[in-house]
């Protein structure tokens, strides 16, 4: 039997996901049930229990969850304003090209961006310093402490959430507003009664999507804070890379964990996509 050849073009994606996914998350959960012998044991899940370990997933979902909800609340407001508040077409434009740039950017580049910018000889800090007499340091900022990590992922987490919620403020039928109006709604009952509702299911999916998103992020976190943060994928890279904390097969455990968590969060993701799907076609 052959197959057709439309299949042709999406063989590339099959054959990345394959070999750059699927593969390594096998190998990766395989190996989080093995010893350096290569048997079979649960002493590398069970060592996922170690005070340090939970600590270390602890802080990571606390830095993933606040970043989530400032940024879905920050972007849902942007994309907002940008689609039904009236402004000129350029800004519309302007803000989803910016932000399809900025939710791409990460790593060594945005830390080094944010260490120039707040760090303690940043240019912002310098310049709050000498012209309004504002130490953010002596005041108890800290770019390389949880809420100095939660912001730079701010930074591209915002972006992300308005490339991903305004199709679905586009989905909100005029026929709705128009038909609330003239039933005597004021705007104010509209978003409440009818606007929000239509929305919550894509605004919580895509809350847990940037969860998972920030969750998994090491280049940026490490690049900023070194290991002076403990979270989970600053503690699997150490337990892997070769250093005194070394056990491969520990940090098999502790991605393989970290699927379990933003596995579960992209089902969610999912469910509550297709419900608001229902609403928006």
């Amino acid at each position: 039997m052959r197959l057709p050849l439309q299949w042709l073009g999406v063989a590339p994606f099959f054959i990345f996901a394959l070999m750059f996914l699927i593969l390594p998350a096998f190998y990766l959960v395989v190996g989080a049930f093995q010893n350096a012998q290569g048997e079979f044991t649960f002493d590398n899940i069970i060592g996922l229990f170690q005070p340090s370990i939970i600590a270390a997933y602890w802080i990571s979902i606390r830095i993933s969850l606040a970043s989530a909800l400032i940024g879905a609340l920050a972007g849902l407001a942007i994309a907002i304003a940008v689609v039904r508040g009236g402004l000129p077409r350029w800004v519309r434009s302007t803000t989803m090209t910016f932000s399809g740039v900025a939710s791409n950017f990460a790593g060594v580049p945005l830390a080094f961006a944010f260490l120039a910018t707040l760090g303690r000889l940043g240019l912002v800090t310098i310049f709050l310093r000498d012209w309004f007499g504002v130490n953010i340091y002596a005041l108890g900022f800290n770019i390389l402490s949880f809420w100095g990590l939660t912001l730079t992922y701010l930074f591209f987490q915002i972006p992300l959430m308005v490339v991903i919620i305004t199709p679905a403020i586009d989905g909100l039928k005029k026929e709705w507003g128009e038909a609330a109006a003239t039933l005597g709604a004021t705007q104010f009952q509209y978003w409440r009664w009818v606007a929000i509702p239509v929305l919550w299911p894509s605004f919580l999916g895509t809350v847990i999507l940037l969860f998972a998103n920030s969750f998994g992020a090491i280049a940026t976190a490490y690049a900023l804070t070194g290991s002076s943060l403990n979270i989970v994928p600053i503690l699997l890279y150490a337990q892997i890379r070769g250093d005194v904390l070394q056990d491969p097969h520990l940090g098999y455990a502790l991605a393989f964990g970290m699927i379990v968590v933003t596995g579960l969060a992209n089902v969610f993701y999912i469910w509550f996509r297709i419900r608001s799907e229902r609403w928006l076609r």
